[in-house]
Formats: structure tokens, C-alpha cells, sequence
């Protein structure tokens, strides 16, 4: 069984989102999964009441990039609810959607358009996403396709390890791909790398139980995100699954942060996978 039961694709259905939009639509067609769509649209009921025509702009642009969505996904063979949501943070709208629809992965774009005060890494809506989303996460580099030679599964010390793990092997089972798990030793002291081999063994386990019987496992030295892409692009994984505890603190250190930085540098389509 894939693990995910009900994805909402966030998409604003501009260029940057396409990416995002193909494997969400591959997804929904190869493992069976009801899916979703929603369609932010920042909208600013005050300026709008004093200039009505930019609401009525708005609403035809949505229109019609419903109607090019519902299109597409036809095109590809899957059946897709669309949504229009306005309001003053489109975070909000994506994260609300993925609540009422009891969504248990969302699916969205890296970035959009760089600006002077955009994140050069992640985009300010996929960083607030990142930070509230009720479920799992997967962000698409616009030029990615749907994983097709491995997963990678990137796990700390944490009691979390084992959850990480059996997601990736869950979807490396449903793909039929190998599945390695990593962990990354960032200060190399004895009681550091019991516990980096503690999380692994306990990671190996958790893989074990939802079908993957021998994954490849290893410790890396190093700094960790470059350690987990360097592990990634080595063993030719073209999905990462990381995780994220709780309230993430990438909402106040937008540069920060192992999990973001994986995302935003990554080639590969990258899986976060909520406690």
C-alpha cells in the first residue's frame, strides 16, 4: 500500500508550478490516489472594495487557469477536484485546503519568481507551508520528473528515524526501487556515532517492517545537507525523504535549517515527512 491516501496539489499554475503539477498528476494515475487541487489567489478585500476591478481581474485569471488545470489533468488521465481559494496569505489558503480535505500529502513548487526579497533557496510560501502544514510535504524543482531509479531516506538521532524511514520504504516498495538510508555524523565524537548507529539500526528496522527487507545503509561525516545530497546524487536517488518535527523553525530562520536547505538545493524532488 503507498502510504498516502489523499494529495492536494498547491499550484498557482504559472511555469514554476509545472513541475509540481506533472508528478502530482503521475502520482494520483500510477498508485490510485484520490487527488486534489487547490488554487490560491491573493486577494486584499480592502483595496479591492476601492478598485473592484483588480478582484474581477483576478477572478477571470482563475477561470481560466482552472479551467487549463482540469484540462491537463485529463490529458494525463486523472480525475482532479479543483479550488479556488482568495485570501491575504496563500499559505494559509494551501495549509486550510489540506485540513478540510484531511489531505495527508501535499504536493507544490520549490520557488516561484525570484524577487530582491525572496529566499534564494525556497520561496516565502514554501517556507510557510513547510512550517504549518498539517501532514507531509513534497517539493518539486519545476524541472523534475517522477522518481524512477531510487530513494534516498536521510535520518537523525531522533525518535522520529524509524517513522522516515518506513515512509521511504513504503514508496520505494510501491515503485519498485531500491531504497538507501543515511545518516550524517556532524561532530565525530564515540558518543555521537553510538547514537548516529542506534538511529540507523532502529531506521533499518522500521524499513524492514513496511516491505523493504535490505536497504542500503551508511554514515556520512560532515556537514549534513551537503553530506545528504552528495549521499543522494552518489547512490543515484533521484527522491530524498527528510523529516521535520513539529512547528518548524524555518518560519523564523528562512536560511536555516538542514531540511530547507535539502530542498532548496536539491535536483530531485524532496519528501518531508511530518512527525
Amino acid at each position: 500500500m503507498h502510504p498516502f491516501e489523499r494529495i492536494l496539489l498547491a499550484t498557482e499554475h504559472t511555469e514554476f508550478d509545472s513541475g509540481a503539477e506533472r508528478i502530482a498528476f503521475e502520482l494520483a494515475k500510477r498508485c490510485g490516489i484520490p487527488l486534489a487541487a487547490v488554487l490560491p489567489v491573493t486577494s486584499n478585500p480592502e483595496y479591492e472594495s476601492i478598485a473592484p476591478q483588480i478582484a474581477a481581474r483576478a477572478e477571470r485569471e482563475a477561470v481560466v487557469k482552472i479551467e487549463d488545470l482540469r484540462a491537463a489533468a485529463q490529458a494525463a488521465g486523472v480525475d482532479m477536484n479543483i479550488v479556488a481559494r482568495r485570501g491575504a496569505e496563500p499559505f494559509r489558503e494551501i495549509v486550510q485546503e489540506a485540513v478540510e480535505q484531511s489531505s495527508d500529502l501535499i504536493v507544490l513548487r520549490r520557488r516561484g519568481k525570484l524577487s530582491f526579497l525572496s529566499n534564494l533557496l525556497v520561496g516565502e510560501m514554501v517556507t510557510k507551508v513547510v512550517g504549518h502544514a498539517p501532514c507531509s510535504t513534497l517539493f518539486v524543482p519545476r524541472a523534475a520528473k517522477m522518481w524512477s531509479h531510487g530513494v534516498l531516506a536521510a535520518v537523525d538521532t531522533s525518535p522520529f528515524a524509524g517513522h522516515i524511514a518506513s515512509i521511504a520504504a513504503k514508496v520505494a516498495k510501491q515503485c519498485n526501487l531500491p531504497l538507501h538510508i543515511v545518516s550524517v555524523l556532524a561532530h565525530d565524537t564515540p558518543a555521537n556515532r553510538a547514537a548516529i548507529e542506534d538511529a540507523l539500526a532502529h531506521a533499518r528496522a522500521s524499513a524492514a517492517a513496511a516491505g523493504m527487507a535490505n536497504p542500503g545503509v551508511s554514515m556520512r561525516t560532515g556537514k549534513p545537507h551537503e553530506q545528504i545530497l552528495a549521499a543522494a546524487k552518489d547512490l543515484n536517488a533521484d527522491l530524498v525523504v527528510v523529516g521535520r518535527h513539529g512547528e518548524s523553525n524555518v518560519i523564523r530562520a528562512p536560511f536555516g535549517g538542514t531540511t530547507q536547505k535539502v530542498i532548496g538545493l536539491a535536483d530531485t524532488p524532496v519528501m518531508v515527512v511530518r512527525a
